[in-house]
């Protein structure tokens, strides 16, 4: 799968959530440096993906695609229940947002707070164009919400096979550390599954996650695009 998608700066107030504000509570000062961050965040970023479509196999483990990659857990194997295929895909905003972010620590915090919220917000929409993409090239499918490493039971160690069959750091520079955290930081790695019949949708968020309490996304102030 390949396409561009034309990112646009993430609304400011999806970027105070991100930043733990309720946007109600949000003063001037607050929501002009949001929106400051959006707008010089987007001028610098790079926004690469790739991904591919799998046919899955029900196993007593997990999910596996036909490329022979079993995603272990229960949560995500009932999550995909009801789901013939998945795409699989990973998306970066590039090395250039994170050496922002970092060079703005070393002079203003808020800033950078705000610019990797901004960042987070920005990936996001990255996966929702290539959502849109995928269904717009497989018309008539349907999907539960998209299922990230980390989330769930599905570990966070299965993010380096994921680019491997993805051929990620080939295509587009990424890459996996030790600790399993993709570099570039502000990258994503997902799983959405596709039915040929509507499926039910459950809400997700980080208190109904299985995984809350030994989140490693979620100790290093990320997550997994919840």
């Amino acid at each position: 799968m390949t396409a561009e998608f034309t990112l646009s700066a993430p609304d400011t107030e999806e970027i105070l959530r991100y930043m733990g504000m309720p946007p109600e509570q949000a003063d001037e000062v607050t929501r002009t440096l949001a929106a400051d961050c959006a707008e010089q965040l987007l001028s610098i970023a790079v926004p690469r993906w790739c991904g591919h479509i799998f046919d899955l196999s029900f196993e007593p483990d997990g999910v596996r695609l036909d490329g022979g990659l079993l995603l272990g857990g229960q949560d995500l194997k009932q999550h995909l229940d009801g789901c013939q295929k998945a795409a699989v895909f990973c998306a970066t905003l590039g090395a250039e947002s994170d050496t922002l972010i970092r060079r703005t620590q070393y002079t203003d915090m808020a800033r950078a707070l705000a610019l990797d919220c901004a960042a987070g917000a920005l990936v996001e929409q990255l996966c929702d164009h290539i959502e849109g993409y995928v269904h717009a090239q497989h018309p008539g499918l349907h999907s539960p919400y998209r299922y990230s490493p980390g989330y769930g039971d599905l570990p966070l160690g299965v993010q380096g096979s994921l680019l491997v069959l993805l051929d990620a750091h080939r295509l587009m520079g990424l890459s996996v550390t030790d600790s399993c955290i993709l570099t570039p930081r502000k990258s994503v790695t997902a799983i959405l599954g596709l039915a040929d019949s509507p499926i039910p949708t459950h809400k997700r968020s980080c208190p109904l996650c299985p995984n809350m309490g030994n989140c490693q996304l979620r100790k290093t102030g990320g997550h997994c695009g919840f």
